[in-house]
């Protein structure tokens, strides 16, 4: 009997292929036999990403991804965490382990076991998980009807995964099994453990950092780096997030189902406008001459300014911000980058000289005319706007390169405070699912594009990957030199954003390069119970992004 084929249109080399209908990836990939050293750990199927196990049984394109790529970096972390919680179920029966933040080139662990964390602990684990990866275990993937799923996790006592699939109102839900070991997890999983070829794991504080491969070279893990204040700030959120009782998405859900959304943003805002007085509070008792602001692209920096400022005013003091953008070099004197590009994101497209030279004319008393950068022209030119600085005075400057030293380094540093400002979403889908940071700042960015600047979801899609590279490269290495850390995600900000960003994600086309992130934010999103935006404050960060603030931008 002849067997029936389907057509597979391989993006990765561009040739057609017909293959047995119901083949799974792994086996189609097999059959293409393609050179993909770090290789496959998912693929995009008619732009949507699937696990390996995924079964064709119409005409599809396909595109296998690796190890250089988020979607396959991604795949495998989430499959290394399955590993971690098997493992930690294995050597400690009655413990337990939350999946928590990332932080220092990897994800911090909460390891629960009823007292101190020991260096022999880490090590029965780490020796475990090589263990499981070692004997090549399947990884099962199950879907079952959403009740029978609560009914397995409850007798697993699993309670932020009923939670979460209990406020759904799903009629499946797909779960994973290793080694009789039963787990639910967000997205594409490996089929195998074999397929996990490299990790670290560690103590870190009085729990564990799981290390992955480095997105720009796989072969090697990302180098440790202290991140001690971002760590003390996503604890301070925690701290935070057992005020309001709610440290998961499924606990949201719930909350927000029961008619506790007003009350769960009013007293979000209102931890966080605590935090920016407080802020403001130590400004004022060591008062510098210069308060620097930085932060990643779509973090609130504007808006955190502008509270910040306010808040000043309360402590007597009167903030004048001055722009970095008017510090660029004329455009011709501008660097290029690697593809002879002009680097506008350098900080060598800034006149740093100019800049720490009136800086210090200005901390000495005396008057200077700021400069003003024309950007149809690409000139620098005089503003004809004079500044000096009153004795209840202190000038504010927020940019993306506020903390890096070499922009102020002619400044004394008693004259200076920095502040870091972040998104870093701190509520999680269940215990072992986090919710990555730049999602949230992705997600804002979106509709600020869409809103303010005329641009897709697909273009800001498209863009995020230079964006990132960029705040690899001159922000993140500064932020531990930040007197004060704040974090401008709110636990509720996901739940709003979901009502704008649906339909803004719903317009990119399926034939783009762009709708596999536009599809896989949109799933990611039908988690949260949405929320309407007319409920915020009008001083609220997210107006920042969503309109309707009282500030003016």
């Amino acid at each position: 009997m002849t067997k029936q084929t389907v057509q597979i249109r391989c993006k990765n080399n561009k040739k057609n292929y017909n293959v047995t209908i119901g083949a799974t990836l792994s086996d189609i990939f097999n059959e293409i036999q393609l050179e993909m050293p770090f290789g496959p750990i998912a693929a995009r199927v008619n732009n949507k990403v699937e696990g390996l196990n995924y079964r064709v049984y119409r005409n599809k394109d396909v595109e296998f991804v690796d190890m250089h790529t988020p979607t396959g970096s991604r795949t495998y972390t989430r499959s290394l965490f399955l590993v971690l919680c098997k493992a930690v179920y294995d050597v400690f029966p009655q413990g337990s382990v939350v999946i928590d933040v990332p932080v220092s080139n990897g994800y911090f662990c909460d390891l629960n076991i009823g007292r101190e964390v020991t260096e022999l602990d880490v090590e029965r684990i780490r020796q475990r998980m090589q263990e499981i990866i070692a004997a090549a275990l399947p990884i099962h993937r199950f879907e079952a009807p959403t009740e029978e799923a609560i009914k397995i996790f409850q007798k697993l006592g699993a309670t932020s995964k009923v939670k979460l699939l209990e406020t759904l109102g799903r009629l499946y839900t797909t779960y994973y099994e290793l080694d009789g070991y039963k787990d639910y997890f967000y997205g594409a999983m490996l089929t195998n453990t074999s397929q996990l070829y490299l990790f670290g794991l560690e103590k870190y504080y009085n729990g564990l950092l799981l290390r992955t491969p480095s997105l720009s070279d796989p072969s090697t893990l990302g180098p440790v780096t202290r991140q001690d204040k971002m760590f003390e700030l996503f604890k301070e959120h925690h701290r935070r997030q057992r005020i309001l009782g709610i440290g998961t998405v499924g606990e949201f859900n719930t909350a927000v189902q029961q008619g506790f959304a007003h009350s769960i943003i009013n007293v979000s805002e209102a931890l966080q406008e605590k935090k920016i007085a407080q802020t403001a509070d130590l400004i004022a008792l060591r008062r510098p001459k210069l308060v620097l602001i930085a932060g990643p692209s779509s973090s609130g920096k504007t808006t955190t300014c502008k509270r910040l400022s306010v808040q000043l005013v309360t402590n007597s003091i009167k903030p004048v911000q001055i722009s970095m953008d008017d510090y660029f070099l004329d455009r011709e004197l501008t660097p290029k980058d690697e593809h002879g590009e002009y680097d506008f994101e350098s900080i060598h497209a800034l006149n740093i000289p100019l800049l720490n030279e009136q800086l210090n004319a200005l901390f000495r008393g005396e008057e200077v005319e700021l400069p003003r950068f024309d950007f149809p022209s690409g000139k620098s030119i005089k503003s004809g706007k004079k500044l000096r600085l009153g004795e209840d005075e202190i000038l504010v400057m927020e940019g993306i390169h506020a903390l890096n030293p070499e922009l102020t380094a002619l400044i004394p540093d008693e004259l200076k405070f920095r502040i870091y400002a972040s998104a870093l979403t701190t509520i999680m889908l269940d215990t072992h699912n986090y919710i990555p940071t730049t999602d949230n700042r992705l997600l804002r960015r979106i509709i600020r594009d869409y809103q303010y600047r005329g641009c897709s979801a697909s273009d800001t899609i498209r863009r995020w990957p230079s964006v990132r590279a960029g705040e690899n490269k001159w922000i993140f290495p500064y932020q531990e030199n930040a007197d004060v850390m704040l974090n401008t995600a709110m636990i509720y900000e996901l739940a709003v954003l979901r009502t704008f960003v649906e339909p803004v994600l719903e317009m990119v086309r399926e034939d783009s390069e762009e709708y596999a992130e536009a599809y896989r934010l949109r799933k990611f999103l039908r988690y949260f119970e949405p929320i309407k935006f007319d409920t915020l404050p009008p001083t609220s960060l997210l107006r920042e992004f969503l309109g309707g603030s009282s500030f003016e931008y």
